[in-house]
Parts: C-alpha cells; structure tokens; sequence
C-alpha cells in the first residue's frame, strides 16, 4: 500500500501541463478581448464617417472657423433716397457673421456687368479685428488684391463729417475712388468705391451724393445708430452738381492719421 505522501505527491510533468493550459487560456482571452475591442472601434470609425464627423488625424490642421454668410431673411436696414425715377435700382445684399457683425452692401453694376460703386455699411461684432488694415478690405470690395497699396486722395464733406478718400497708389487722378467713414459709438463701419464721373472732382462729388442719400431703415434695437442717423439728417445737404469742388483737402495736401 501506498503512504499517504505518496498518494498527494504531483510530478513536475503535470505541474507543467497544468500551467501550460492556464497560460493557453489567458492568452486566448487576451486575444478573444483584443478581437472585441478592434471590432468596436472599427463600427465607431465606420459610424463617424457615415455621419461626416470623423475628426482629421493631423493635429497640427486648426479647425475652419465659420465666417460669413448670406442672411436672406433679414430685411434691409438702409436705402438711398432716390434723385429720379429713371435711377438704376442697386443689389443689396445682407452678409451675418456668428460673432455678432453684420454687413449691408449695395452694388451698381455698370452696362458692362463691371463694378461701378459700392457701399457697405458694417455693424461689428466680435469677429472684427483691429489689427487688420482697413485698405485690405477696401481693395478686396472691388476685386483687387488685399495688399494693392491705397494713397490719399483728400477729404470730402458729408452729413456724416469729413470722409477719407483713397485711390490705388500710382494710378490717374480720374482712378476710381475708396472711401471709408468709421465711427466707435456705435461701431460702424462706412466703406465702399465709385468709379462714377470722368473726372476727380466728378467721383468725389458722386461719394458725397451717395453718402448725404443713405438713409436708415431700421435701427434694429440699437438706438446708438438711430441717433447717429438722427443727427447727421440734421446736416443733410443735397446733391452737388456734378465736378462740384465740395471737398476739405486735395490729395497733395491732405494729412491722414493713422495706418490702413
């Protein structure tokens, strides 16, 4: 008969089957888990492209911020009282940024489907920055370069005050004309060109029809620009003739301050 030690002894070789299958075991969970996991994030991949949000891999690519947008059920907030009846009716086109600004442009196309003039009235929010120069947005309203370099081209006299005139550095003195008008109660922003009139006096005399014509529609709950309007009507003056030398300072003599 056996002892009892001897009944209870376990040889080395089933020690090692035995832990031969514990490991067989884990591993093969290990790879079982492995294999559900993959299959999971594959379906959240699949899932994400089908949606059309599958984040860029590049971490180094900054995400696009939204800009602007043409906001076509908000209803004009200015217009240009008429001189005749006969006067070619301008586009008018409303542009909304998510950070508050908005943009109110009238354009007057030539017969030529060519840009003859433009104003842009620009109500700021926080998309604005100051850092930029004003004569990049001059120039691109046009269709020209944002760095096309601008010089003085004087001063003319509106119900608005004074406003500054620009022409592309270089050019004829009868070139189109940039005109620009900010206020900072309220923040807003004049701007726009005229190719109108064969000659400079002519096209300072067009800019200053223009601006002493623009009206407010709406204040949009925004009392400081209906004082605004308000008190340039009381300085409202009619349309010069056209070449009328109603304007402060010539481009040789006229003192800017400030960059663009």
């Amino acid at each position: 008969m056996q002892s009892p030690e001897a009944r209870t002894a376990v040889s080395p070789t089933q020690i090692h089957l035995t832990l031969a299958a514990f490991a067989d075991e884990v591993v093969g969970t290990v790879a079982r888990l492995f294999a559900y996991v993959g299959a999971l994030l594959l379906f959240a991949i699949l899932g994400l492209a089908a949606l059309g949000q599958l984040p860029s891999l590049r971490d180094d690519e900054p995400a696009a911020k939204p800009g602007w947008s043409i906001a076509d059920r908000s209803h004009p907030a200015f217009a240009l009282s008429r001189l005749d009846s006969a006067e070619k009716t301008a586009t008018y086109t409303i542009l909304r940024h998510p950070e508050g600004g908005r943009k109110d442009v009238m354009r007057w196309p030539s017969e030529a489907d060519k840009p003859l003039a433009q104003l842009e009235i620009y109500r700021q929010g926080g998309e604005f920055d100051v850092a930029r120069p004003a004569a990049a947005d001059l120039t691109v309203q046009m269709g020209l370069g944002a760095d096309t370099p601008l010089e003085q081209a004087g001063l003319i006299d509106t119900k608005f005050g004074p406003v500054a005139l620009f022409r592309p550095t270089g050019t004829a003195k009868a070139a189109c004309l940039f005109y620009l008008k900010r206020s900072e109660e309220p923040a807003l922003q004049i701007s726009g060109f005229s190719c109108q009139g064969d000659t400079l006096p002519a096209r300072r005399a067009a800019i200053a029809c223009t601006l002493n014509r623009l009206t407010l529609l709406t204040s949009g709950n925004e009392p400081k620009l209906a004082e605004l309007f308000a008190r340039a009507e009381l300085k409202r003056r009619g349309c010069e003739p056209q070449g009328s030398p109603d304007w402060l300072l010539g481009a040789a003599n006229a003192q800017l301050r400030g960059a663009l």
